[in-house]
């Protein structure tokens, strides 16, 4: 497992019977985790004076139970990155803290290129990797279907003083921008993938991540350069594992292109126990002798 341990401002402090008690700056917070099968005693402080609880409802969603005044947003720091942290309705805070692990290694990827990249972050949420990726000299295209969302990652850019960077920010369906890409011959050096586990088609159905990351994953090779440097491919679903991922990419991108094939959980150190929460995988193809 890829641990992200750097983190100073975010920490998660213990985790028992199906919630995890987390620090985010000042404000400490406990939220569901369906991975938490184990009740361990909840002896640390930080149980009892968490600012705010989000309980999940039987009808579905949920909402805090608010224990003592929490800020609407309030800034979060990793690195020279800043990111505003606000919880949302849907337990989430706008920030998934696993993900920093895969942060440190687009830089590096980057950094170590020698050149200049081009980069697409499919699913981009509120900019974490397009943020490092431009960090570190990359031009990015951020790409979600949710306005709110690619807002908040254009504040988060601002936040991290990276406002003037070669960033496009796309409001638009992940795939079917890709295909659009091809067609208009526009070509990225890096991908990255960040697929939720469930979506919603035209006609409302549900789709899962399971039935849709193979075709994802083959369309995506065709809006590759020539002469690609990563492409990564995040998931939160159990039934994904990092074997299965692998040899997504492996069947995908690496049948069109040489390289090298890995992947690892992703989890975060829990403060109580000295162990790690696995957050899902992370699956990484890469140009040979990057890594």
């Amino acid at each position: 497992m890829r641990i992200a341990e750097n983190w100073t401002g975010y920490e998660m402090l213990d985790t028992s019977a199906g919630e995890k008690l987390e620090r985010w700056g000042d404000v400490l917070l406990i939220r569901p985790d369906p991975q938490i099968i184990w009740n361990t005693p909840r002896e640390h402080p930080g149980w009892r004076k968490a600012h705010a609880h989000y309980h999940r409802s039987e009808k579905g969603g949920g909402s805090w139970e608010n224990r003592q005044p929490v800020p609407e947003s309030w800034p979060l720091q990793y690195g020279n990155l800043t990111f505003k942290i606000s919880p949302t309705g849907f337990k989430h805070t706008g920030l998934f803290p696993e993900q920093a692990v895969n942060w440190d290694l687009f830089r590096q990827l980057i950094g170590k290129a020698g050149r200049p990249v081009s980069v697409l972050n499919l699913f981009a949420y509120t900019g974490g990797a397009t943020l490092a990726c431009a960090a570190a000299g990359a031009s990015v295209c951020h790409v979600d279907a949710s306005k709110g969302m690619v807002a908040w990652a254009k504040e988060n850019a601002g936040l991290s003083g990276l406002s003037d960077r070669p960033i496009r920010w796309i409001v638009d369906d992940c795939e079917k921008f890709v295909a659009r890409e091809i067609r208009r011959e526009r070509r990225y050096d890096a991908v990255i993938l960040d697929p939720p586990s469930y979506g919603r088609g035209p006609g409302g159905e549900v789709r899962k991540l399971e039935d849709q990351v193979y075709a994802l994953m083959e369309l995506c090779t065709g809006v590759l350069s020539e002469d690609p440097l990563f492409v990564a491919l995040n998931s939160y679903t159990t039934g994904l594992s990092p074997s299965v991922m692998a040899y997504l990419l492996g069947t995908t991108v690496g049948k069109r292109f040489e390289g090298k094939v890995t992947a690892d959980e992703i989890g975060l150190p829990i403060t109580a126990s000295g162990l790690a929460l696995p957050c899902g995988s992370t699956a990484l193809w890469t140009r040979e002798g990057l890594l």
